[in-house]
């Protein structure tokens, strides 16, 4: 799965699990592990993250399609 982040978010998530290590397990985390640990969640996790999104946004959208038919079916007049 392809992920595009800047240079900065990729920094700021490296020193988030770096600081997670540090505070959550009391390990001094390197740069490198930071980044495979990264690497992994982004390989093998954040997909189901990201399907999950999908079908929130899929429902959300079906939701608002209903209401805007309903809406549309209002504006029809009667036929004599």
């Amino acid at each position: 799965m392809f992920i595009k982040m800047t240079k900065e978010q990729h920094q700021r998530m490296i020193e988030d699990i770096q600081i997670f290590f540090s505070e959550e397990r009391d390990e001094d985390l390197s740069e490198f592990a930071a980044e495979r640990v990264l690497d992994f969640v982004k390989e093998s996790l954040a997909p189901h993250f990201y399907n999950a999104a999908v079908a929130d946004v899929k429902h959300v959208v079906e939701q608002q399609y209903a209401s805007m038919e309903d809406e549309i079916l209002t504006l029809e007049r009667p036929v004599k």
